[in-house]
Parts: C-alpha cells; sequence; structure tokens
C-alpha cells in the first residue's frame, strides 16, 4: 500500500483542541480517519518548528490521501501538507525507467 508523510500545521481552532483536549486524542482522531479510508497509521509525532504535526500513513491510492487531507483542511483545524513516500526498490525500479523527452527551444 503507498506510504505518505502527511505534514500538518494547526490553525488556531487546531492547537485550542489540542490543549483541550490533549495530544493523544488528536492521534486517536486522526488514526480514526486513516482507518475509516481502509489506510494505517504509521507513526504520528507532535513537533516544533514550521509544523506541528508529521505522520506516516499507508493509504490505498493517492484519492484517499487527497480526501484526508481535504478533510481536514476543509474543518479549518490545520493546514495540511502531503508528500508521496517511496521505497528504495521503488527508486530502484524508477532509475531503471528511461522515458524520451525532448526539451523544447529555451
Amino acid at each position: 500500500m503507498p506510504r505518505f508523510l502527511v505534514i500538518a500545521r494547526y490553525e488556531a481552532q487546531g492547537a485550542r483542541a489540542v490543549m483541550a483536549a490533549g495530544g493523544s486524542a488528536r492521534r486517536s482522531a486522526f488514526a480514526h480517519a486513516v482507518l475509516d479510508l481502509e489506510g494505517r497509521l504509521e507513526s504520528f509525532d507532535f513537533a516544533l518548528g514550521d509544523a506541528d504535526v508529521y505522520a506516516v500513513v499507508e493509504l490505498p491510492d493517492s484519492a484517499a490521501a487527497a480526501a484526508l487531507s481535504l478533510t481536514i483542511s476543509g474543518r479549518g483545524v490545520a493546514t495540511v501538507r502531503t508528500v508521496v513516500l517511496l521505497t528504495p526498490e521503488e527508486v530502484d525500479r524508477a532509475a531503471q525507467l528511461h522515458p524520451d523527452y525532448a526539451p523544447g527551444p529555451g
């Protein structure tokens, strides 16, 4: 199953929810959403800095990843960025592919 890195930055409403219910409750809510999409939560960590949460999830496909991102962002609790993760074997396979590409002038 494809893996994705979900990077979230809390909006004020999301930060208030963490302060009110705690980090474990936020992780549980996120895990429930992932399970609802027939995925699996691999890791969920809070962070200091530009982002507040880094989570690695397995999801059936990119549409499920988009649905997760849109749902969270649409609720106004966080801004979400999703990154597709590749295994070393997938990179090995990619390195063997050589598509024909002719760049245009200039």
